[in-house]
C-alpha cells in the first residue's frame, strides 16, 4: 500500500513516514492501529499511543483475550515439560493459562478458546503420541468446528533422522488453519536438541499475544523455584557415580543386558515409578580417531562447540558434544554445501528420495566423509553442521522408596554389522565396554505422567514387557511392595532363552512367592520349535485377561514399538473382541476408551 501526497491529507514528510511504516506492520498491528484510531476519534483514548486501545464492542478488531490454553501431546514427557514451562512463562507475563494433556481436554470446548498453543511430539513413523490420538482424530474429523476466532501456534518436536519429521505438529498446524484459525506465530519444528528453538518459539508467541494486547499484560516476577527442587535438569545434568554395572545375561547368551546402579546422593533429584532417566553418552574414542585420521584434523585443535562460545579441543568435542553415529537428510544437505563431490549432489536431487533414504540407513559421519570427499574445509566449519549429542532415555528400573538416593537402569547392548563395518550403540556400548564402578555419567530425570501406577493401590495391573521392557515393571513391583499394595498383578515377560535371558529371575520368583506378584507368564522364543512371544501367552489366557480388564485392571506395555507393541495391541483387541462378544470396531473403541481412562498405557520406543 503506497500513500500518494496528491490523494491524501498528509504532507510529503508524513506520507514518506507512512510509506516506510505500513509495509512493515503485521496483521495484528494493523488491527490494533485501526482500533486505536477509531477509539481515539470517539474520544475514549487519552494521551499517547502507548495507552491500551479500548476497542468498540462487537468490532472485528478485538484485542486478544488474556486467557491462553496450552495442549500437549507427549509420549516420553518432553512435550509435557515444555508445555508446563511455557505456561509458567506466560503466567509470569500476566496471562491466565490452562495447561492440559490433549487426552484430558474436552474437544467440544475448542470453540470457546481464543488463544491456543499446541506442543506435540511425533511418534514412530509420523504418528501422534498416545495421549494425542483422540484429539487428533477429532480435529481431523467431520465434527471439528469452524475456528474463525481462534489464534494459535504450534511447537512440534521430532527427530530429523526419521522420514516423517515433526509430522504430527505439521498436521495440527495445517488443520487449525484449515478450520479458520489465525497463527499467533509461525510453527517451529524442533530436532532432538530443542531447548533453543523452543525458547525462541515462546518469545515469538509472546510477541504475537502482546501485539494485540497492546501492552495490557504487564510482566510480573517469575515464580521462584520451589524449595527442595533440584538444581539439576536436562540442560544442567548431574554427574552420577556408577555403583554397579552387571551383565544380566548368562554365559552363552546371544545378548548382553547391563544392569546399572547410579548414585543420586547430593543431587536433590527425585523420581516416580514410570519415569525415565536421560543419559548424555560419549562417542567411542576409536570411532573419533578414525574420523580425525580420515579428515587429517589435529585432535588438539581448539574449536567452538556452541552458540555461547564454549571451546574444547577437537577430539574432546567429537567425543562429548556432537552426534557422529547417525545421518539425517538435513545433515546431507548441509554437507553438500561443503563438498565438491557431484555424487552427493546427485543423491540429493529431485527423484532420488528413496536412494537418499537408503543411504542414510545404518551409516554414520565416517561413511559420509569417506564416500563424498575431498572436503577442503576446516574442522570448525564441518562440526558446525553436526547435531548436538542427544540424551538417551531409559525407563527407570527401580523405586526410589525401595532404593533411596539410587536409580537403576536396564540397558541392552547394541552391536550389528552394516556396510562392511561393525556398528555400536553409543550409550549401550559405553555402558557395556567402557563404564566402570566409580565412573560418572551426566544424567537427568525425565518425568513421564503417561506411564504411572493407578492411584488406587487395589487396582489390578497387567504388565507386558519383553526384553529390556521389563525395566519399569521391576520399578512398579518394588514400589507396590514398599507401599503394601493389595491389588492383583500379572506379568508377561519374554526373551530368547529361559536359562540365559530371564532378566531379574530371582526377584520375580521372590515376588511371586511373597504374593507381591499374583501371576507371571513367560515366553522364550528360541526354546521351542515354533517361536512363542508374549502376545501368544496373552491369547492363551484371553478369558482370564478379559475378566481382569472387566474388573478394572490397568494394562501397561513397555518395549519395542514397531513390532512387539503393535502385536500386543492387536492381541488385546482380539481378546476384547472374542471374550466380550464384540465387533472388531467395538473392541477397538473399548481399548481406546481404556486409553482415555488411563487404564491402557504404553512406554514404547
Amino acid at each position: 500500500m503506497q500513500l500518494q501526497v496528491m490523494n491524501s491529507p498528509f504532507n510529503q514528510e508524513q506520507a514518506e513516514l507512512l510509506n516506510r511504516l505500513l509495509p512493515t506492520l503485521t496483521e495484528s498491528q494493523k488491527i490494533w492501529l485501526s482500533g486505536y484510531l477509531a477509539a481515539a476519534q470517539s474520544g475514549s483514548v487519552q494521551g499517547t499511543a502507548e495507552a491500551p486501545a479500548a476497542l468498540p464492542a462487537g468490532d472485528t478488531a478485538q484485542t486478544i483475550s488474556k486467557e491462553v490454553t496450552i495442549l500437549y501431546g507427549s509420549q516420553t514427557g518432553n512435550a509435557q515439560g515444555l508445555a508446563e514451562n511455557t505456561g509458567k512463562t506466560l503466567e509470569g507475563r500476566g496471562y491466565q493459562v490452562n495447561v492440559s494433556s490433549m487426552s484430558d481436554f474436552k474437544p467440544n470446548n475448542l470453540k470457546k478458546i481464543k488463544n491456543l498453543l499446541i506442543v506435540v511430539s511425533t511418534h514412530g513413523e509420523g504418528d501422534p503420541p498416545d495421549n494425542a490420538l483422540s484429539f487428533h482424530e477429532f480435529l481431523h474429523g467431520r465434527r471439528a468446528p469452524k475456528l474463525d476466532d481462534l489464534r494459535f501456534s504450534v511447537l512440534a518436536l521430532g527427530d530429523s533422522s526419521y522420514e516423517f519429521f515433526c509430522q504430527t505438529g505439521k498436521e495440527f498446524d495445517a488443520r487449525l488453519e484449515e478450520l479458520g484459525g489465525t497463527r499467533l506465530s509461525p510453527r517451529v519444528d524442533c530436532d532432538l536438541d530443542y531447548d533453543e528453538p523452543a525458547a525462541e518459539w515462546v518469545e515469538e508467541v509472546l510477541g504475537g499475544l502482546s501485539e494485540a494486547q497492546s501492552g495490557i499484560a504487564e510482566p510480573t516476577p517469575a515464580a521462584a523455584p520451589q524449595s527442595g527442587e533440584s538444581a539439576y535438569s536436562r540442560t544442567n545434568p548431574f554427574r552420577a557415580e556408577v555403583l554397579e554395572n552387571i551383565n544380566l545375561n548368562g554365559r552363552g547368551s546371544n545378548k548382553e543386558t547391563r544392569h546399572l546402579e547410579l548414585s543420586l546422593e547430593g543431587s536433590g533429584l527425585t523420581y516416580e515409578s514410570g519415569d525415565s532417566l536421560g543419559v548424555y553418552p560419549e562417542n567411542d574414542p576409536a570411532l573419533v580417531d578414525m574420523l580425525l585420521e580420515e579428515m587429517n584434523w589435529d585432535p588438539e585443535e581448539v574449536v567452538t562447540v556452541n552458540k555461547q562460545g564454549d571451546v574444547r579441543p577437537l577430539k574432546e568435542a567429537l567425543i562429548s558434544h556432537f552426534e557422529i553415529t547417525v545421518l539425517t537428510k538435513p545433515l546431507l544437505q548441509q554437507a553438500a554445501q561443503l563438498s565438491a563431490d557431484e555424487d552427493l549432489r546427485e543423491l540429493l536431487s529431485p527423484g532420488n528420495e528413496e536412494k537418499a533414504k537408503a543411504y542414510l540407513e545404518g551409516r554414520d559421519v565416517l561413511d559420509l566423509v569417506r564416500d563424498f570427499g575431498p572436503w577442503g574445509v576446516s574442522a570448525q566449519e564441518f562440526i558446525a553442521i553436526l547435531r548436538k549429542m542427544p540424551a538417551r532415555l531409559y525407563s527407570i528400573a527401580s523405586s526410589l522408596s525401595a532404593n533411596p538416593d539410587e536409580v537403576h537402569l536396564t540397558i541392552g547392548a547394541v552391536r550389528y554389522d552394516a556396510h562392511g563395518r561393525e556398528r555400536k550403540g553409543v550409550c549401550s556400548i559405553l555402558c557395556a565396554e567402557r563404564l566402570q564402578p566409580g565412573d560418572t555419567l551426566p544424567i537427568y530425570i525425565q518425568h513421564n505422567q503417561n506411564f504411572k501406577l493407578p492411584d488406587n493401590p487395589e487396582t489390578p495391573i497387567i504388565m507386558v514387557g519383553p526384553g529390556t521392557g521389563i525395566a519399569p515393571f521391576r520399578s512398579f513391583m518394588q514400589e507396590r511392595e514398599e507401599a503394601g499394595a493389595e491389588g492383583k498383578s500379572w506379568m508377561f515377560f519374554g526373551d530368547q532363552h529361559f536359562v540365559t535371558d530371564f532378566l531379574y529371575q530371582t526377584e520375580w520368583q521372590k515376588w511371586l512367592k511373597d504374593g507381591v506378584l499374583t501371576k507371571m507368564d513367560v515366553a522364550f522364543s528360541r526354546d521351542t520349535d515354533e517361536k512363542v512371544y508374549v502376545q501368544h501367552r496373552m491369547l492363551e489366557h484371553s478369558k482370564e485377561m478379559f475378566a481382569w480388564i472387566q474388573e478394572g485392571a490397568a494394562v501397561y506395555i513397555c518395549g519395542d514399538e514397531k513390532h512387539m507393541a503393535h502385536d500386543v495391541h492387536q492381541a488385546l483387541i482380539d481378546i476384547i473382541e472374542k471374550e466380550g462378544g464384540m465387533s472388531r470396531e467395538k473392541a477397538e473403541e473399548y481399548l481406546a476408551d481404556m486409553q482415555q481412562q488411563k487404564r491402557y498405557q504404553r512406554d514404547v520406543y
